[in-house]
Parts: structure tokens; C-alpha cells; sequence
């Protein structure tokens, strides 16, 4: 397993070893010692979760403030441009975000700790998005902050506007959004 830290250090990058031939391949997709040395404390899992997107869906950007979710994120089927935005107030990289491609060919996974939010966009015709979270859904505490907000300035890789859901469509900017100490 190769970890790679991020420009925001807190969120790593995890690329599986892979081996294949011309049957197939195999890799190891989690492995919880491995885990926990590559981001230097103990994390533990509670829920999986699996969605599907069309092309050019846009999920995000999600938190839950109140029991928020590290998530361990990886693409099974297409391709995403994966985000996690830093909204800890107390953190040195408070306000920015990293973003990576993920897809089912290059298999790598995206560390997103608490305290971030999180989205992504479908960039394939289809894509099977799998992750494990280290705190069960809450919906009563979930918030959104726009994708599109002028502050952050993601650079998603998009053409045309992408498809979101009413909820992202209406989530206030990241300077009202609630944040972490």
C-alpha cells in the first residue's frame, strides 16, 4: 500500500498494490493495521455505504457537524472527482481542499478525516462510489456548503453545469456555513 499525503496532510491518498495477470487481479482493499500506521492514529470503521451517479452528477459538499464522518472513500465501477475541503476553524489549512480522480481502473482510495466536507463528480457514463465511514449517518445533523462557492473555488472538472440535488442547489456559501472549532 502506497500513502501519499495530500497538500493538506490530514488527507492521504491510498493506492493498493495490485496484482494482476491476464485472469484478472487481486488487491487488498482495507486493511485496518496497515490503516492506522499510514494515517498515524486508530480509526474504526462502523458503516459502508454505495452509491450510484450518472455522468455529470454533482454530490457535495457534506458534513455532519455534530458526530462527524472520516471517510475512506474509492470508486468500484467509472470515474469521480473526489473533494474534501478542510472546515476546521483551528486548522492551518482551514477553507482548502484537495481533489483527486478515482476510478475503478486506477483503484485508489481518498482518506477524508473529520472535520471536512466532502463531494464528488461523475465523470464516466456511470459510477459506483463505496465508502466507509467512522460514525453512522445522522441526518439531523448533516450540513452542505455549496459546490460552487466563490471562496472555496474548486476547480471541478466540469462541462456545463452539472446535475445536483435541491438540497446541494441551496446549501448556503462556506462563510455561513457552520464549521468545526
Amino acid at each position: 500500500m502506497k500513502v501519499t499525503r495530500l497538500d493538506i496532510p490530514d488527507a492521504c491518498l491510498i493506492e493498493p498494490q495490485v496484482f494482476g495477470d491476464a485472469r484478472g487481479f487481486f488487491f487488498e482493499s482495507f486493511n485496518q493495521r496497515q490503516f492506522n500506521e499510514a494515517i498515524g492514529r486508530e480509526v474504526t470503521f462502523v458503516q459502508d455505504n454505495q452509491s450510484r451517479s450518472a455522468k455529470n452528477i454533482l454530490r457535495g459538499l457534506h458534513y455532519q457537524i455534530i458526530r462527524p464522518q472520516g471517510k475512506l472513500v474509492r470508486v468500484v465501477r467509472g470515474e469521480v472527482f473526489d473533494v474534501a475541503v478542510d472546515i476546521r476553524k483551528s486548522s492551518a489549512t482551514f477553507g482548502q481542499w484537495v481533489g483527486e480522480r478515482l476510478s475503478a481502473e486506477n483503484k485508489k482510495q481518498l482518506w477524508i478525516p473529520e472535520g471536512f466536507a466532502h463531494g464528488f463528480f461523475t465523470l464516466s457514463e456511470h459510477a459506483e462510489f463505496l465508502y466507509k465511514t467512522t460514525d453512522y449517518y445522522a441526518p439531523e445533523h448533516e450540513r452542505c456548503i455549496r459546490w460552487d462557492d466563490s471562496d472555496l473555488a474548486i476547480k471541478w472538472p466540469l462541462v456545463g453545469e452539472p446535475q445536483v440535488s435541491k438540497k446541494d442547489h441551496t446549501a448556503p456559501s462556506f462563510v455561513k456555513a457552520e464549521s468545526f472549532v
